[in-house]
């Protein structure tokens, strides 16, 4: 056992969130969390990692187990980024992994909010404890860092991760924990399994509203008939059961598909044309991007991916007329009303309510549309009432996007989405979308949401040029991943550089050629003992297993120094 919860609760100043809630995470477990913004779930993050008391309930914690945690918001160490990621190479290669070894000597005060995610992330990476917790780790990574994190996190000892990114949950996780409105559900498997079980519970519970509501018209049909039905009383009843016969179930499912017509104005055909655009922050030597030809027309599905750094936030930016190219031409049609949900994300008022901030300031709030739209979006009842400052982080970011869609555009730009949306939203404007007359330009790391959403992809490479990819995005994961060497997990190691590569004489080669079949052999060993620990329960065979794969990572991280030190000697 790593820690157990038994019997905990907790609450905001607001509302509850979880009560009740029993979970035991033991060695080899991978548990998701999974659940809407607002649910708890950085909360119970928190308690599981001794950082946060629960309101009620026992937390236990085997003995001398370490915990390493990465909170949504983490607070970093002053000083620069290698001192806040640590020492060692570990670290180093950690950092470069995670696209921010360029960056070591920076002070951390100096970083952005993803970038600082980032340095925390390595920081925790670099020292694998027995239970490490992971709050939104793949929020601010590009798809190859993405790719290589998914190898790191099967090969921990023990792992609970809150994440949006599905892909990810399917492939890592060997159970699923779903908050739904204060009731806590497992689920064995990864998310595949999760969605059955969860359509599951859904039909069940569509099962006994129809029986409930069965009962109450034969109750309501038995007093209408009878004479009885004049009195106060009966009468009484008679409203009691008319009103259960037309209510909605508490417990009804949550809606999963947005049927709303906007009413956006009509696009035409002309919607982006950009020809030879360039584009260089004031006073920069280097352009951003250079040599941009995109067209986008009012049906286009368009994803744009890249490494961090490259351009893609600045080439939506251009779009939506915030930033004007340097050189070159870029043309929005005259029928295009853009809506952007970008990365920052509104300035929103602390004490403005939900339904005044989506009626906008020029009409009342509660409009038909406008409450359907909240509603489609669990912005109904209460929460159409509550004032920003007492929504989640997550559930400000759903207002956000909320916000967006309100303004009825026919062009939706959308900026790393998925960063802060639970999977429930993610699903919800997949479906939104796949009916949505109008264009699409998105920006995301989410393999997932990009294949349901887009159907071309373009590329932002390095020097910020813009290419078709014919491959798709899985295409282009294979591409720039395969451009780096990398260990069977993508190593934790950092690429050597080109003139590194020059300078090895052949001895030198040959002994990196061996210490890459060596990583290879003892990441297999790994990935092979870690998969044994997870379909067996039997205590004594988890600790032989357990020193087994320690000895395994002790050997692999050997043979990665190794190859680390021998690649630096022949850069030198």
């Amino acid at each position: 056992m790593l820690v157990d919860l038994g019997q905990v609760s907790a609450r905001t100043a607001e509302r509850p969130l979880f009560e009740g809630l029993s979970v035991t995470v033991s060695t080899g477990d991978r548990l998701g969390v999974v659940g809407i913004n607002g649910t708890g779930k950085s909360t119970l993050l928190r308690v599981l990692a001794g950082t946060t008391t629960p309101d009620a309930g026992t937390v236990r914690r085997g003995r001398g187990v370490s915990v390493a945690h990465l909170d949504q918001e983490p607070q970093l160490p002053a000083g620069t980024v290698a001192a806040a990621a640590g020492a060692g190479w570990q670290a180093q290669a950690a950092l470069d992994r995670l696209g921010m070894a360029g960056h070591a000597d920076r002070d951390v005060a100096d970083l952005s909010g993803g970038e600082r995610k980032r340095v925390a992330l390595a920081a925790v990476l670099a020292r694998p404890a027995d239970l490490v917790v992971l709050d939104e780790p793949t929020n601010h990574l590009d798809l190859t860092a993405i790719a290589w994190l998914e190898g790191r996190l099967t090969a921990l000892r023990g792992l609970v991760l809150v994440s949006h990114d599905r892909h990810l949950l399917d492939r890592v996780t060997t159970r699923l924990l779903e908050l739904d409105r204060g009731q806590a559900y497992l689920h064995e498997g990864g998310y595949t399994s999760y969605l059955a079980a969860r359509a599951e519970r859904a039909g069940r519970a569509d099962a006994a509203e129809d029986a409930r509501r069965n009962l109450a018209r034969r109750e309501l049909a038995w007093l209408r008939r009878g004479a009885p039905a004049r009195s106060r009383k009966p009468r009484a009843r008679v409203g009691a059961a008319t009103q259960v016969v037309h209510a909605r179930a508490p417990e009804a499912a949550r809606p999963d598909g947005l049927e709303l017509s906007f009413g956006a104005p009509r696009l035409g055909e002309q919607v982006v044309e950009a020809g030879g655009v360039a584009y260089a922050y004031p006073g920069a030597t280097r352009e951003v991007l250079r040599d941009v030809d995109l067209v986008v027309t009012r049906r286009d599905r368009l994803a744009v991916v890249g490494p961090n750094g490259s351009g893609k936030s600045t080439l939506l930016d251009l779009i939506a007329g915030r930033q004007a190219p340097s050189t070159g031409r870029l043309t929005v049609g005259p029928t295009a009303v853009v809506g952007y949900y970008d990365q920052r994300g509104a300035d929103l008022d602390p004490a403005a309510r939900v339904r005044d901030l989506v009626a906008g300031p020029h009409q009342p709030p509660g409009s038909p549309e406008d409450q359907a739209l909240m509603e489609r979006f669990w912005f109904g009842g209460e929460l159409a009432f509550a004032p920003v400052r007492t929504l989640s982080g997550g559930e400000r970011r759903r207002l956000q996007l909320l916000l967006v869609l309100a303004a009825r555009p026919n062009v939706i730009l959308l900026d790393e989405p998925t960063n802060d949306l639970d999977v429930d939203t993610l699903r919800l404007l997949e479906d939104f979308l796949d009916d949505w007359p109008g264009a699409l330009v998105v920006v995301s790391h989410d393999r997932t949401f990009l294949e349901r959403s887009a159907d071309r992809v373009v590329a932002v490479d390095a020097c910020g040029r813009v290419t078709p990819v014919p491959g798709g995005v899985e295409g282009w994961v294979r591409e720039a991943t395969a451009a780096r060497p990398r260990s069977r997990d993508g190593g934790l190691r950092p690429s050597p550089t080109p003139a590194a590569r020059r300078a090895r004489p052949s001895d030198a080669g040959r002994r990196l050629r061996e210490l890459d079949k060596e990583m290879a052999h003892w990441q297999h060993r790994c990935d092979e003992l870690a998969g044994t620990m997870a379909g067996t329960t039997d205590h004594q065979q988890l600790a032989r297993l357990g020193r087994d794969l320690a000895g395994a990572q002790e050997r692999l991280a050997d043979a990665e120094e190794a190859w680390l030190d021998l690649a630096e000697r022949a850069e030198a």
